[in-house]
């Protein structure tokens, strides 16, 4: 199984539930949505196989993988998370939820880009998630200052909610997105607040 590769990084858990945990992401290239928040560079790609991608990841001191993008979903199989299961690594995802997630996870994250169309112009419909993914592990929404989250009841049966404030180029902005979801999950209780501590203390 040959994967597009955006790039393979050892680093920690920025943000969500597993957040501060040593981890060895898997960024994969490709998105099928079109989000005017995206901050992940998709310029460049290597095509790998697992046992390219396994030479790498094996002099890391951690037996986590996060597979990420982009859109995961878009490449991964079970084929490919059997393999590094049998070699003895726990497995988590992040993704939009747009697709239906592989089995041989440990730990499962989508997050909804909810009204946001994808690169086809389509707006995925918030019923569709619940039904693609019935439950996971975590959700984790990324919000914008007075947007409304959608009713918990809607999503998939999740262990976390998180609302994930939107950082942008504008510290101002990105303060207001923080206050305002601060100030919802104190009315909202159900939530949790999600920060990117991994762009406050610069470590990717």
């Amino acid at each position: 199984m040959r994967l597009s590769v955006r790039e393979i990084f050892y680093s920690l858990q920025g943000e969500g539930g597993r957040m501060g945990e040593a981890s060895i992401f898997i960024r994969l290239a490709g998105c099928n949505m079109n989000c005017p928040f995206c901050d992940t560079d998709f310029s460049g790609k290597v095509i790998m196989n697992q046992e390219e991608i396994l030479t790498v990841i094996k002099n890391y001191p951690c037996r986590w993988i996060v597979w990420t993008g982009g859109e995961p979903c878009l490449q991964l199989n079970y084929f490919v998370t059997g393999f590094f299961k049998r070699r003895g690594y726990l497995q988590a995802i992040e993704s939009n939820g747009t697709r239906k997630l592989p089995p041989g996870l440990d730990y499962t994250v989508i997050s909804p880009k909810i009204n946001i169309p994808s690169k086809t112009g389509k707006v995925m419909k918030l019923s569709q998630y619940a039904k693609l993914n019935p439950e996971v592990d975590e959700i984790r929404l990324p919000i914008s200052e007075k947007q409304i989250p959608p009713d918990i009841a809607l999503l998939p049966v999740s262990k976390k909610y998180f609302l994930s404030p939107i950082f942008t180029e504008s510290d101002t902005e990105t303060r207001h997105n923080i206050d305002w979801c601060t100030k919802y999950i104190q009315q909202n209780p159900q939530w949790q607040l999600s920060v990117q501590v991994h762009k406050l203390i610069g470590i990717d």
